[in-house]
């Protein structure tokens, strides 16, 4: 029965808009064998079921009008195909599988095209049947590109997420490594002096000996990060005690906060956490150990201690305050940034050098943690750093 294109067109529209239902099943049949998921997952929600017998409707509605309300201009229908782009980025779908995904769905179009023809026994003309297959390409064409563009952007700013986290890595090592090589620089140096005494000797040796196992127990720390993708991969984030997290990090600068007189106080009572503890740990070991290195030497009494605050609505906060030189107005506001020190011109009297990557490594830290680091200090009193946390990972926190 030869039709029109018009006539032809039409009947087809018909007919995938009356079985889109029936359409949306074979696809959904089909990506079972395609994607990196559970059957379930595949459309997690009834929102994102719904999508696919929609995006059919569309497609039905466009052979019917091709150039009425066309699919490129249907935000509403774009972002439903972008949706999907979204959802497979997060189910780690390759972009070939959601490329493919798109291409099953125009093989189940077009199979149901040519059964339909047969069924209802029409025969237009080769020209026609091509034209109407090409705007159904056309069609999906269009949905599988909102949806790739969904999907790249997302892949790329992974991409930019992974490299920042490789350059705060870098950072991190650099930073960590730095202190405890420059101490067995100096061990080695004096080992091999000719006439070192024995019980120089010996301290010497237990100083190197301290600072491999520092850095054994650094590297091993280091690796754990660096093989961290993200939150849901990271096997570090565990339910601890702050405090004894921060009496971890107190030990580790004992023999520091002893050769300055400084008092490392860690209180009682902070508050337990289920946590990224490496990070938790290299937060408490930075804002110690500047402390420690700018206490205020014309003070009799010099300490830094950790305590906890009020915590609410599944947060806690923990200062970290001591009574040293402070930091000056003007520095306050860049304390964070990389390379900015609080007092470079008094490296000689307070014996202190770095290249101001502390705090910045801290407040990477605590992002990374899902938290925030807020700063009051007054020259000449003190300083106090406010960490503000979760009490657990934002993804089982409750609303």
């Amino acid at each position: 029965m030869p039709m029109s294109l018009t006539d032809f067109g039409d009947v087809i529209a018909e007919r995938i808009r009356a079985e889109h239902r029936a359409l949306a099943t074979q696809w959904f049949e089909r990506l079972l064998d395609l994607l990196p998921v559970d059957a379930r997952e595949i459309f997690p929600t009834e929102s994102l079921l719904d999508h696919v017998p929609a995006l059919i409707l569309e497609i039905s509605a466009y052979l019917r009008h091709p150039k009425e309300g066309a699919i490129a201009a249907n935000t509403a229908i774009l972002d439903k195909a972008r949706e999907l782009g979204s959802l497979r980025h997060a189910q780690r779908a390759s972009l070939h599988q959601v490329l493919r995904e798109y291409q099953v769905l125009s093989e189940v179009l077009v199979t149901f095209v040519v059964e339909e023809m047969k069924r209802l026994g029409i025969v237009p003309p080769p020209a026609e049947t091509a034209l109407l297959v090409s705007r159904l390409h056309q069609a999906v064409d269009v949905l599988s590109q909102a949806t790739v563009e969904a999907f790249v952007t997302l892949y790329t700013q992974t991409i930019d997420d992974q490299r920042e986290r490789l350059e705060q890595f870098t950072r991190m090592a650099a930073h960590e490594w730095r202190q405890p090589l420059g101490a067995l620089q100096f061990g080695v140096s004096l080992l091999g002096q000719a006439h070192l005494d024995p019980d120089r000797t010996r301290r010497t040796l237990e100083t190197v000996e301290r600072n491999v196992r520092h850095l054994i127990d650094l590297t091993h720390k280091l690796e754990t990060v660096a093989r961290m993708h993200n939150e849901r991969d990271n096997p570090v984030i565990q339910e601890v005690s702050s405090g004894t997290v921060a009496a971890e990090a107190a030990r580790q600068l004992r023999e520091m906060a002893d050769a300055r007189g400084v008092e490392i106080r860690v209180l009682d009572a902070l508050p337990t956490l289920t946590i990224d503890v490496g990070r938790l740990e290299l937060t408490f070991v930075n804002l110690l150990s500047n402390a420690i290195k700018y206490s205020d030497e014309a003070k009799a009494v010099r300490w830094v201690e950790i305590s906890g605050l009020e915590s609410a609505d599944g947060w806690c906060q923990i200062a970290v305050r001591d009574n040293g030189l402070g930091i000056p107005p003007d520095s306050v506001a860049k304390i964070f940034e990389r390379f900015t020190r609080a007092h470079p011109q008094r490296d000689d009297v307070v014996r202190v050098g770095g290249l101001g990557l502390g705090l910045s490594i801290v407040e990477d830290c605590v992002g990374a943690m899902h938290g925030r680091i807020e700063v009051e200090s007054a020259e000449g009193v003190g300083t106090m750093f406010v960490l503000t946390l979760p009490r657990t990972p934002p993804e089982t926190m409750k609303p």
